[in-house]
């Protein structure tokens, strides 16, 4: 008698119609006992259920699943653990195998799996409900993978599940607030994901709860109450998200903590002052980048096993205590203190340097604090950081600060330390970091720095350095990030050796009293995006090897004393963006390509009179010469005492220069001009009265505004001048197109002195200009894709131009 097992097609939706077949398991008909008919069909469920797994998978590039054939049982296959009694699935391990695929829904079929960890693939696609069946399971692991969608309900059905892991994938929607009916669950980790709401409530009834890790989602509201019940609590991670309100008193008071997290929220408050008491088990606490205020806790100095101690970037204020040094006695495990960008003042104490000797990260930076830096840190040999950057630190950096063997970054920017950089830095061999800019160093700067062979950013910039600037700095090959070196008073020239940064992405020796020419080994540094040479001495020619430069992006060498033609290989560099070499003795031809092709990006001011800026796609030579000092085949014509140049910009047809000439003598306000387009155009000049206060700041932020606008009832602006006249002064002015027609005030109202001939407007000559007028309002204030207000709103300043 054959019989359909209807409560295994329900889990099994089908396996190529597949019918599963199940003869009566008795004596009489089978010739093994019952257990062992039905053990065996169970087997054959894993099995197919197991293969049907292996089907989903697109891509195993270490061919993990060849040993998944019939050649042996399931249960020796790669990943598969079986339970000693029923020799079924217990256990599946796929962790870190670079898999890819989608989850099949027959992993349903695996009743009697305990284990199952798929973390470090690549699977894709959402959670199958059939997750749900797994009564047994203990244990999900679906870390680093792909997956998305919300997370289904059904996994709630796993009463027994212990530890629950989906982080770093693309879960979206609300924590289940089913999930607090798993009153056996110990763990839940749903880091890195895209999950919002608000943490459940019902999380407070989870007595078994040890572990919660929500950080880096978009989570809200905020920490609930009810995690005061969870007494047995050991780690909380809930920063790097949206929440908001106070901490909970009460879980200050759960002694089992040991990680306490909640950085990079909207947190606020102030910390329990009996914090380092009743937490007397806490190892690390991470409140970083919130809103906190008050002052740090001396009950801190009663944490005996604490490891990290973070509140950085908050609002804490008065003065780093004394007392902080004491951790030392009741902690030998410090390794991370950091109470950086807050708002303490007061000197560094000296007891700071009787922390642990474990200590590898000690950050003060951006707080308000002042005096020496205490010698004393030197003791800390184990530091690899060391962040005291932007306070009002003073004094000498200390000799001792060369006994940190081990230290790695070095941020000591943006003080008032004077004195002259230690040799001893030059014992720090692993040190990768160094910021000394923005303070008041004097003398040489020690070519000791080059011992440091794998510095990758070095910045001393702003200072008062002198003397010439050594060659062992600028061969330092391992100078990756950047090398600044500017506003100093170094002098000399730029050492040949600047050939041996080969991996430099930027090079700023501007403002210095550099002399000589660029050298032309500058082309063997193969990466530079940003060269910064401006405010120096340098002379002769631009190097032909800049165009060897190929990722460069921002070139300054204006206000020196280069000479020659500007190197017609600029405009061909793909990634440049900026280039200003105004203020040199350069001539000759400008490039029309490229970077050349726009006004915002090319500065080529002389040193006497302004030169040229425009807005033009393509610059034509002009036979003009201008006479200033740095002369160029395509500058200058005469208006009255101004000298200046403009061109179309937005979607005209107009190439080269349309050249502005102007014919009224009025310069303060609006006047008539021409622009010389194989014919003349009569145009509108617009000038700036700069005496005006803001004038300037006014003008940039309308050419901004006016520069996407398109409409047929506003008036179009051609383009936009920016110059210096003969006595050194601004000028700026808009060229917009004419209206032959006057203004509406003109003709509503004549002249009283005869000078404007009468005119009359008819009714529907009336209407046209309220109809334009209206339609012109709306586009300005709704359909501009930034909302402009007219504010000045007049007859004077309605323009018309019907016949």
């Amino acid at each position: 008698m054959e019989l359909r097992i209807t409560s295994l097609t329900t889990l099994w939706p089908s396996i190529h119609h597949f019918q599963v077949i199940l003869l009566f398991c008795t004596s009489l008909l089978c010739l093994q006992p019952p257990t062992d008919c039905l053990r065996n069909l169970g087997n054959e469920t894993d099995r197919l259920a197991l293969l049907e797994f292996k089907s989903k998978i697109g891509n195993d590039p270490h061919v993990f699943f060849s040993s998944w054939n019939d050649s042996v049982n399931f249960c020796k296959w790669q990943g598969i653990t079986c339970g000693r009694k029923h020799h079924r699935v217990a256990s599946l391990n796929l962790y870190g195998l670079s898999l890819s695929g989608t989850i099949s829904p027959f992993i349903g079929n695996l009743t009697f799996l305990r284990f199952l960890n798929l973390r470090n693939n690549s699977f894709h696609g959402e959670i199958p409900q059939e997750v749900g069946s797994l009564s047994r399971l203990r244990h999900l692991n679906l870390t680093d993978n792909r997956l998305g969608g919300e997370i289904p309900l059904n996994i709630t059905y796993c009463s027994e599940l212990r530890i629950l892991i989906l982080a770093r994938n693309r879960f979206v929607g609300k924590i289940l607030n089913e999930l607090g009916s798993l009153k056996k669950l110990v763990s839940l980790d749903l880091y890195g994901n895209n999950l919002t709401g608000e943490i459940p409530h019902s999380f407070g009834n989870l007595s078994s709860f040890k572990h919660l890790s929500v950080v880096v989602n978009n989570l809200a509201g905020n920490i609930p109450n009810k995690l005061e019940q969870l007494t047995g609590l050991t780690f909380v991670s809930v920063g790097v998200n949206n929440l908001i309100g106070t901490i909970p008193g009460a879980l200050y008071n759960i002694s089992s903590i040991n990680v306490f997290s909640e950085p990079d929220n909207q947190l606020k408050g102030s910390l329990s002052a009996n914090i380092g008491l009743t937490l007397r088990n806490l190892q690390d606490f991470y409140s970083g980048r919130n809103q906190f205020y008050g002052t740090i806790p001396s009950s801190f100095t009663n944490a005996s096993q604490l490891e990290i101690f973070d509140i950085s970037a908050n609002f804490f204020t008065g003065q780093v205590p004394n007392s902080l040094g004491d951790l030392r006695i009741c902690s030998s495990n410090l390794e991370i203190l950091s109470f950086a960008k807050n708002n303490f003042g007061g000197v560094l104490p000296a007891a700071i340097a009787n922390l642990s000797t474990k200590l590898s990260l000690l950050g003060a930076g951006g707080n308000r604090m002042y005096g020496r830096l205490p010698s004393e840190v030197g003791n800390l040999v184990n530091l690899y950081a060391l962040g005291l950057e932007e306070n009002h630190f003073s004094g000498t950096i200390p000799i001792s600060f060369g006994k940190l063997r081990k230290l790695q970054k070095l941020h000591l920017h943006t003080n008032l330390l004077s004195g002259q950089i230690p040799p001893s830095l030059g014992n720090l061999s692993q040190l990768y970091e160094l910021h000394l800019g923005e303070n008041k160093l004097q003398g040489n700067i020690t070519s000791s720095i080059a011992n440091c062979q794998n510095l990758q950013p070095l910045d001393i910039a702003n200072n008062f350095l002198i003397g010439f600037l050594p060659q062992e700095i600028t061969g330092l090959s391992s100078l990756s990030t950047i090398l600044n070196l500017s506003h100093n008073t170094l002098t000399g020239p730029l050492p040949r050796e600047i050939h041996k940064l080969k991996n430099i992405n930027a090079l700023d020796v501007s403002q210095n009293k550099l002399y000589g020419e660029i050298p032309e080994t500058i082309r063997d540094c193969l990466m530079p995006e940003n060269l910064n040479m401006q405010g120096n001495f340098l002379q002769g020619s631009i190097p032909s090897s800049l165009a060897s430069l190929r990722g460069l992006q921002h070139l300054d060498l204006s206000r020196n004393n280069l000479s020659g033609n500007i190197l017609k290989e600029l405009p061909k560099l793909p990634f440049l963006q900026y280039v200003n070499l105004s203020f040199n003795n350069l001539e000759g031809e400008v490039p029309r390509e490229g970077v050349f092709s726009n006004i915002t990006a090319v500065s080529l001011v002389g040193k006497k009179k302004s030169l040229w800026r425009y807005l033009g796609t393509a610059a034509t030579s002009m036979p003009h010469q201008a006479k200033e000092t740095q002369k160029f085949s395509s500058c200058h014509y005469p208006c009255n005492s101004y000298q200046f140049n403009c061109a179309f910009h937005g979607d005209n047809i107009f190439k080269g220069f349309p050249l502005v000439k102007i014919k009224k003598e009025s310069i303060i306000q609006s006047f008539l001009g021409s622009l010389d387009l194989h014919g003349e155009r009569i145009v509108a000049v617009m000038v700036l009265n700069l005496r005006q206060r803001g004038a300037s700041k006014s003008f940039i932020a309308e050419c901004r505004a006016l520069r996407n606008i398109r409409h047929q009832n506003l008036v179009k602006i051609l383009t936009y001048c920016s110059s210096i006249d003969f006595k050194g002064n601004d000028f700026k002015a808009l060229v917009l197109d004419f209206m032959v027609n006057g203004s509406l005030e003109m003709w509503l109202h004549p002249n009283e002195d005869g000078s404007s001939q009468p005119r009359n407007l008819k009714l529907l000559q009336r209407l046209r200009v309220a109809t334009d007028l209206s339609s012109a309002l709306h586009y300005l204030h709704d359909l501009c894709e930034t909302p402009i207000i007219h504010c000045d709103l007049k007859p004077s300043n309605i323009l018309l131009d019907m016949t």
